[in-house]
């Protein structure tokens, strides 16, 4: 099999960055629908007046919540990619919050990120050693791992917490020895806060880009920082390389990837393990964001992790989008229960451009319920003053259901993924 791979700048014209996100030529178009997005949460937030829409405090909460999100996506893209679907992320998050609280209570938050990244590691060797070796349905094992996670933590929790480690527990562990460290930008988001200034004095758009920046810069977490930046490097790894070429080969069609000597079982295993250390790192997230292991702390991340990879068509720039729209979801959530229904004006202008874009495609079915579901998010805007607490803490898994149903239509998984291969056979 050729190891080369396509240069930057090639005549295709497509460069590293414009593949990064749509791996085509509508990067440009990406970038201004983000500023069109942008510029509709700024009148979104003139017309419900709640600030907390665009505020730093809301954006800074949605990269928070995104990174575990994120974190867990990025596992799910190096398993998918080689072949072997992982439905066992959310187990592996569980095993990486134990690691990373079992750590870091005796040696920092340093030893925290190892443990997690080794623990979750352990469950993606798990899932490699059923699926690629025993050729075990990939869903059963990623389930299965699920299940097994939950009963291992709390085994080892009892083992090692229960009557022994002070603050300890069946089900959390002590706090950690000590706490990462957060960087801000200085002067713009530290010191004179400039970036604070703009926001407060409220100008129309001006002030809403102000409180994104703020929001994305100021007391970031080093492992935030990794997360951000493993997703350029997991693109120009999978895409830019001659290993990442070989990987991929695996996941599309491991029989021609064979016969041309590459290693598909190899690269298999250390896809799944990637996938499940990256998965452990989501769970490390967490641990830092309690400053403690507790159980049932991933709450179906791995899963929601998952949705994002989809959503993202397999790719890193659209999973991190994802994983940001969840984070955003949620940390609005969190913010104001007021802007949650702010929020229903903004859904309702995008179904309504959804409607247009459908009708002129002729795909008149789509553009009438999206007419019509547009109709109803606007009529719920006008007559709700409040959302039920219930229906707050959901708003983030309603908004990934949308966002799926209204992508799905162009996803494109890889024709291998979850297939079982045995040497010789098609």
């Amino acid at each position: 099999m050729s190891t080369a791979t396509t240069a930057p700048g090639t005549a295709s014209g497509r460069g590293p960055l414009t593949e990064l996100f749509l791996g085509g030529g509508r990067a440009r178009r990406f970038a201004w629908l983000f500023v069109g997005l942008v510029l509709l949460m700024s009148l979104v937030r003139i017309v419900s007046g709640q600030q907390a829409l665009t505020s730093s405090s809301t954006f800074a909460a949605a990269l928070l919540l995104a990174v575990p999100i994120g974190l867990a996506a990025l596992g799910g893209l190096f398993a998918e990619r080689a072949g072997v679907v992982n439905i066992g992320l959310e187990g592996m998050m569980i095993l990486g919050t134990w690691g990373a609280g079992w750590a870091g209570y005796q040696w920092g938050w340093v030893a925290a990120i190892i443990g997690g990244a080794v623990f979750g590691a352990l469950g993606g060797l798990l899932h490699a050693v059923a699926t690629v070796t025993f050729g075990v349905d990939h869903v059963v094992s990623g389930v299965a791992i699920n299940i097994l996670a939950e009963g291992v933590v709390r085994f080892l929790s009892e083992l090692l917490y229960a009557g022994g480690a002070e603050g300890g527990g069946v089900t959390q562990s002590p706090a950690l020895a000590s706490r990462p460290p957060n960087f801000s930008l200085p002067v713009l988001s530290s010191g004179p806060d400039l970036l604070g200034d703009i926001e407060g004095a409220r100008i129309f758009l001006v002030s809403d880009v102000a409180g994104l920046l703020r929001g994305l810069t100021s007391g970031v977490g080093v492992l935030t920082l990794i997360a951000v930046l493993l997703v350029p490097a997991s693109y120009l790894l999978l895409w830019r390389t001659a290993f990442g070429l070989r990987l991929r080969s695996c996941g599309e069609n491991p029989a021609a990837a064979d016969s041309l000597g590459v290693p598909v079982h190899r690269l298999k295993y250390l896809a799944v393990i990637i996938s499940g250390a990256l998965a452990g790192l989501g769970g490390v997230a967490l641990v830092f964001v309690a400053n403690i292991y507790r159980e049932g702390q991933t709450g179906g991340r791995g899963f929601i992790g998952l949705a994002a990879l989809i959503f993202g068509n397999w790719r890193p720039g659209g999973l991190a989008a994802g994983a940001g729209l969840f984070g955003y979801a949620d940390g609005l959530q969190l913010r104001s229960r007021g802007a949650v229904v702010a929020l229903l004006l903004l859904i309702a202008v995008l179904l309504l451009a959804v409607a247009f874009y459908q009708a002129g495609r002729r795909r008149l079915l789509q553009a009438v319920l999206a007419v019509v579901f547009a109709a109803a998010s606007l009529v719920a805007f006008l007559t709700i003053e409040e959302l039920p607490e219930g229906i707050v803490s959901f708003t983030p898994h309603l908004i990934t259901l949308l966002v799926l149903s209204l992508a799905a239509q162009r996803l494109r998984m890889p024709k291998a993924d979850g297939l079982v291969y045995r040497r010789g056979e098609h």
